[in-house]
C-alpha cells in the first residue's frame, strides 16, 4: 500500500487542512451525485440535538466560530486530491477536477453562539448544493457537538459556582491541542473567568491565570525558599501552592512568612492554592490561619478534579474557597462525553429548479423522527413576564404571522391535545443568516460579546428551567402547518412501506 505524507515546508506534517476532515461517506455520495447528474440539486439540511447533555435544563450553543472559519477556507489541496486516486472507489479523474473548483456557495443560518438552546430545533441551517451540503456534514458536527457540550458543561459549573471566579484548567486533560483550545473558549463563552492556556488566551482574548507547580516547591531546598523565590520573580501576582508537603502544618505558615516579606516591600500576596485533601476542612483552615495573621484579602484557589456536584457539596460544608480552578471534569465533559448531536436532510429539489419538497426521516426509534421542511426558529417571549414561554418552529411562509405577533397555538408535540392560544408575545428569530451564497454577512461578534449576550440570556428563563437538580422541562413546538405536513409524510411513509 502506497501512503503520502504531506509536509508543510517547516519539517512538519501540514494539519491545517480540513477538506479530507469528514467520513469516506460523504465522500461516496458526493461522487454517487456527481455519476447521477444531481450534485446541484439544492438540498437543506438542519443540524440539532435530540437530548439534553448531563440531565442540564437547557444547553449552550457553541462553535460557530470554527464552523465558519472551516467554511471560508474549504479547499481540497493537490495532497487531498492525490489521497483521494488511491482510494479503492477509483473516483474518475474528473469528479477529482470537480474537487479542485470545490467552494462552498450556500446558506448557512445558525442561532448566535451563547445562545440556550433545546432538543429538537435547529441550531444551524444549510441550504446549498448537495455536493457541498453533504460534505461538510462531518466537520460541522465535530465543531458544533463539542463545543455546545463543553459551553453546557461550564454553564452548569458556573451555576454551581454562584459569583466565585473560575479557572479553567483542562489542557494537560483534553483530548487533544484543539479540544483544549476550543473547549477554553466554550468556557469562557459560558462563564469562566480566566484559562490556563496560552495560546487560547492569545487567540481568543481571554485572560490568562496561573500559579506554580508541584515541581517548584520540590525543585528547592525548603518549601520557604520555594515561596520565597517564587514571590521574588513575580512580586506582583504571587500565588502559592501550598499542599507539596503539609498543608496546614508548613504550607500555609511559610504562605504567610512570604506574604509579610512582600508586605514590607509594599507588595500583597494574591492567594494561596489547595490542590488536594480535604479541600472543605484545608480551606477554612487556611482562611483562619491568614486571617489571624492580618492576610484577610489573599484569596483561596482550590483545584483538583472539581466539577459542579463538589463544588455545590463544598459550599454546603462551609468551605471557605473564592477561586475554583476546574479541569479535567470540564474540558472532557467526563460524565457526558457527547453530545450527540444531528444532521438531518429536510427538504431537497427532486429535479433542479422545481423548488424544495419537505423529506422525513422515519424510524422504530419516535424520538428519531426527523421534522420535514426548511424552518425558521423562535423564541417566544411573553411581554408580560418577560420570560420565554416556548421555541416555536414553522415554515418561512409563516414568518409575516409570527412576527407581528400574530395569534398562535403552542401544543405539546407528544401530547397535541395539550395546548394554549398566546397572543401577546415577542418573537425572537434564531436562526440568523451567517453566511449567504458563500460569503460571511457580516463580521462575528467578538467573544467578549458573545459572553455578555449569554448573560442577556440567562435572564430570559424561569429559574425552574436553569436549575441544576430536576429542572423544569421547556417546550420546543411547532406550527400547526408544520405539524400536518409531519404527520401528512409519517402517514405517507408508513403506506409506501407496506
Amino acid at each position: 500500500m502506497v501512503t503520502h505524507t504531506h509536509f508543510d515546508g517547516t519539517g512538519g506534517r501540514e494539519y491545517g487542512h480540513l477538506a479530507l476532515h469528514t467520513d469516506k461517506y460523504q465522500i461516496n455520495m458526493m461522487y454517487a451525485h456527481w455519476k447521477n447528474g444531481t450534485q446541484d440539486r439544492t438540498a437543506v439540511f438542519e443540524a440539532y440535538f435530540r437530548k439534553l447533555p448531563f440531565g442540564n435544563g437547557y444547553a449552550v450553543f457553541a462553535g460557530l466560530e470554527r464552523i465558519v472559519d472551516y467554511i471560508r477556507t474549504l479547499r481540497f489541496h493537490e495532497h487531498e486530491i492525490e489521497f483521494l486516486r488511491e482510494q479503492e472507489e477509483r473516483y474518475e479523474e474528473v469528479f477529482l477536477q470537480e474537487l479542485r473548483q470545490f467552494r462552498f456557495s450556500g446558506d448557512i443560518l445558525a442561532v448566535p453562539e451563547g445562545t440556550l438552546v433545546f432538543p429538537n430545533e435547529p441550531l444551524v441551517r444549510v441550504e446549498a448544493r448537495v455536493f457541498e451540503a453533504q460534505l461538510i456534514e462531518t466537520a460541522l458536527l465535530n465543531f458544533m457537538n463539542y463545543q455546545t457540550l463543553i459551553a453546557t458543561k461550564a454553564a452548569r459549573v458556573r451555576r454551581a459556582a454562584e459569583e466565585d471566579v473560575l479557572l479553567e484548567f483542562g489542557t494537560r486533560r483534553a483530548q487533544e491541542a484543539e479540544a483544549a483550545v476550543w473547549g477554553a473558549r466554550a468556557a469562557y463563552i459560558a462563564g469562566f473567568d480566566a484559562t490556563s492556556n496560552m495560546r487560547a488566551a492569545m487567540l481568543f482574548g481571554i485572560p490568562a491565570k496561573g500559579t506554580h507547580a508541584h515541581a517548584w516547591v520540590q525543585a528547592h531546598a525548603s518549601e520557604q525558599e520555594a515561596f520565597d523565590r517564587y514571590a521574588a520573580a513575580l512580586p506582583d501576582d504571587v500565588t502559592l501552592l501550598v499542599d507539596t508537603y503539609d498543608t496546614i502544618g508548613s504550607g500555609v505558615p511559610h504562605a504567610i512568612e512570604t506574604a509579610r516579606q512582600l508586605a514590607a516591600k509594599g507588595k500583597r500576596m494574591s492567594a494561596i492554592r489547595i490542590d488536594s485533601g480535604d479541600l472543605a476542612y484545608l480551606s477554612k483552615e487556611a482562611r483562619h490561619q491568614l486571617d489571624v495573621a492580618g492576610f484577610s484579602g489573599v484569596k483561596i484557589v482550590a483545584s483538583n478534579d472539581l466539577d459542579e456536584s463538589i463544588i455545590v457539596n463544598l459550599k454546603a460544608q462551609g468551605a471557605r474557597i473564592d477561586i475554583w480552578g476546574v479541569g479535567t471534569q470540564l474540558i472532557t465533559a467526563a460524565d457526558q462525553p457527547s453530545l450527540g448531536g444531528v444532521y438531518k436532510l429536510v427538504a431537497h429539489e427532486r429535479t433542479a429548479g422545481e423548488g424544495l419538497e419537505p423529506v422525513i426521516k422515519l424510524s422504530n426509534n419516535p424520538e428519531k423522527v426527523s421534522t420535514p421542511g426548511k424552518k425558521d426558529a423562535y423564541r417566544i417571549v411573553n411581554r408580560q413576564t418577560g420570560k420565554a414561554e416556548a421555541d416555536y418552529l414553522a415554515f418561512p411562509n409563516e414568518q409575516a404571522h409570527i412576527r407581528s405577533g400574530g395569534r398562535i397555538k403552542l401544543f405539546d408535540p407528544i401530547h397535541p391535545y395539550r395546548h394554549k392560544w398566546v397572543d401577546d408575545y415577542e418573537a425572537v428569530q434564531l436562526l440568523q443568516p451567517v453566511i449567504v451564497k458563500g460569503e460571511l454577512v457580516g463580521a462575528l461578534p467578538s467573544l467578549h460579546t458573545i459572553r455578555a449576550y449569554h448573560q442577556q440570556q440567562l435572564a430570559l428563563f424561569w429559574p425552574e428551567v436553569l436549575r441544576k437538580v430536576n429542572p423544569q422541562s421547556y417546550p420546543v413546538d411547532l406550527s400547526v402547518d408544520v405539524w400536518e405536513h409531519k404527520m401528512a409524510l409519517i402517514e405517507r411513509g408508513g403506506a409506501q412501506n407496506k
